[in-house]
């Protein structure tokens, strides 16, 4: 899954972020990322993995890195396969 969503995140946003040595730890924001492509960011992963974000998961630090998207999405997914 990390693979899948580093390559979403590239291909989403490659163009408005800087992913060069990005580990998936670093700030997304702090790399460029912006609200708006966040937003754009979330609903791409929803149509991808099949999930939905709640609304508890519609802030910033979700969306502030790689792996809090990996652990975001991970979540949902073993929500759904429950």
């Amino acid at each position: 899954m990390q693979a899948e969503i580093r390559a979403k995140v590239l291909e989403l946003l490659g163009a408005q972020v800087d992913l060069k040595g990005l580990s998936d730890e670093s700030d997304l924001y702090d790399a460029g990322l912006t609200s708006f492509a966040s937003v754009q960011l979330m609903l791409a992963l929803e149509d991808y993995f099949g999930v939905e974000f709640p609304e508890r998961m519609l802030n910033r630090r979700t969306f502030s890195s790689i792996a809090n998207i990996i652990a975001s999405v991970n979540e949902l997914a073993l929500e759904k396969a429950a």
